[in-house]
């Protein structure tokens, strides 16, 4: 950030020479979280109190300006070209809120502001022409006629309530706004430069709609200076700007610059085709571990990158001594055909076996790649769930919604019932407690796990239950699922009605890389331990990045 500050030596040595402290820790303000955007905030507050620029005491005091100003509005009321102004409060010491510099004057902005209302204009009338429509939060359009031919500010009346826009040429405000035109000794972009710094945005009182009374507006008391020093003003907030716009710049491509590192580095870990060349790749990313996980979304990106060295069996060592996966799987096809026998399930059409050209990566020795049905209980199959709850019920069958899913920390009881009568016509779907649920409506890939408490609940369409088949299998199969690997092939299976929707089926056939059972056990815990420093990382970070806000706020405050 420094190198920002000498690029920028003119803007620089402006913000220094008023205030030292904030040069000092202008790195902590332009890297802490919303650091630059405060930092412009405190420069329109220094603004419009006249702390940003000398006065000198040869300028023409604000007093004068207003004499003038108030004459030629005597003048347009006599020749009836403006309406009678009511008379304006006196303002009170309790609403002037910093002493004014020398040749300033409080004001009210009904004053020397008249706030005009825009004209409607069809949509379909703003596709041709070069005449920019200013809306409530800049141009919505071009027409071929201008409707204001002075240079302007327009303020979002509507929608954007309190956006402050400029127009330098002619214009067709429409009626989501107002539009001012400043009298003549109030520099327009100091104008521009007050209106955003009141913070406009407010309710209507006369309804509920968001909007701008125009006559709280007038109300609002300010501190007018004279007409030359409006000017250096207006210089000096530009010049300020755009050492904003600098730091602003060098954050984004610092964070691309991190991001390109994080992915590189990463990257190199996912690819590795043995362990020993994951060794080598781990240790380059050794060599630059603070740098590289000093974001949030770093952390994030190591997380699934764990995930997916998990899944590719690179995470934890292979025994040949294991039981390799293919036993297990013998053992569930055999209990699903002794079912099958006892006519307790229907023999259902066999699953595409796996064709090698489908298979994206090689798994390690006693591994084996599988149809994700074949992993699930054949009793308790794939199933979504009530697809017209109905009411909510007092006293009726709990109902499980995608908001209620959390795998860590469900709440003890769903917020919804549903009716006993609807609960028996998706009997299928009842929970004992422990099964995995997904979304896949809206919310695809999101997953919880069923808590005891919820036994004899239901769960919305729009969740999926998914039992193993084996009670081994239920740790490893909820690790699968968060995995990048399993989520991109569910949200690549997507369909596309009112919003995205995961069928079932789909589901079935994803293609599922399965460890020996004694690995799964391992890989379970090596990636709970690894999560959890992740998790930690995650909260050192957010601690830092409150500090450093915390900090910011006390500094532009003690500046203010």
């Amino acid at each position: 950030m420094s190198a920002v500050l000498e690029a920028h030596e003119p803007s620089a040595k402006y913000l220094g020479a008023l205030q030292p402290r904030l040069v000092q820790h202008f790195e902590l303000l332009g890297t802490a979280p919303g650091g630059v955007a405060k930092l412009r905030e405190l420069i329109l507050m220094l603004a419009v109190q006249g702390k940003l620029v000398s006065q000198d005491p040869s300028d023409e005091p604000a007093s004068e300006l207003l004499r003038r100003i108030s004459a030629e509005k005597y003048r347009l009321t006599a020749a009836k070209k403006f309406k009678t102004d009511r008379p304006r409060k006196h303002a009170s010491e309790a609403e002037k809120r910093f002493e004014l510099p020398q040749g300033w004057e409080w004001i009210r902005l009904g004053e020397v502001f008249s706030l005009e209302y825009g004209s409607s204009l069809p949509a379909k009338e703003r596709l041709a022409g070069d005449v920019p429509v200013f809306g409530s939060n800049g141009v919505v359009g071009f027409h071929t006629d201008a409707l204001i031919s002075e240079p302007s500010l327009i303020i979002g009346r509507k929608g954007s309530v309190g956006e402050v826009n400029l127009s330098l040429v002619p214009f067709w405000p429409i009626d989501t706004s107002y539009y001012v035109t400043p009298p003549k000794g109030i520099d327009l972009l100091f104008a521009f430069h007050l209106l955003k710094a009141l913070k406009l945005g407010r309710h209507d009182k006369a309804t509920a709609i968001p909007g701008i009374n125009r006559n709280d507006v007038y109300a609002e008391m300010v501190g007018l200076p004279p007409t030359a020093e409006q000017s250096r003003i207006v210089t000096r907030v530009e010049e300020l700007m755009r050492l904003c716009d600098a730091l602003e710049t060098q954050g984004r491509l610092e964070a691309a610059q991190h991001a390109q590192l994080v992915q590189t580095l990463l990257g190199a870990l996912t690819v590795s085709a043995t362990p020993e060349e994951l060794a080598d790749n781990w240790q380059r990313v050794a060599t630059h571990f603070d740098l590289l996980l000093d974001r949030p979304e770093a952390v994030d990106a190591l997380e699934q990158t764990i995930l997916q060295l998990a899944v590719r069996g690179l995470l934890v060592p292979q025994d040949p001594n294991d039981e390799p996966a293919s036993a297990l799987l013998q053992k569930i096809r055999a209990e699903k055909d002794r079912l099958i026998a006892e006519g307790k399930i229907k023999r259902e059409k066999p699953m595409e076996p796996v064709a090698i050209e489908e298979v994206p990566f090689v798994l390690p020795t006693g591994w084996s790649w599988v149809r994700f049905d074949e992993l699930i209980h054949p009793l308790k199959p794939i199933a979504y769930g009530v697809l017209v709850p109905g009411p909510d019920v007092e006293a009726g069958v709990p109902f499980v919604r995608i908001a209620d899913l959390s795998i860590d920390n469900p709440a003890p009881m769903p917020e919804k019932s549903i009716g006993h009568d609807i609960d028996r016509q998706f009997q299928r779907t009842r929970l004992e407690g422990g099964e995995i649920l997904m979304g896949v409506v809206g919310s695809i890939g999101k997953l919880g796990v069923a808590p005891p408490t919820w036994a004899g609940a239901n769960i919305a369409r729009a969740i999926c239950r998914i039992v193993p088949a084996d009670g081994g299998l239920r740790e490893f199969v909820l690790f699968l699922l968060q995995t990048g690997f399993m989520q991109q092939s569910f949200v690549g299976d997507t369909r596309t009605l009112a919003q995205p929707t995961l069928n079932v089926g789909l589901i079935r056939q994803a293609l599922t890389p399965v460890p020996p059972p004694a690995e799964q056990a391992r890989i379970v815990a090596r990636v709970g331990l690894l999560r959890r420093l992740c998790a930690d990382l995650r909260q050192r970070l957010a601690a830092r990045q409150t500090t450093q806000a915390h900090l910011a706020e006390a500094l532009i405050e003690e500046v203010a």
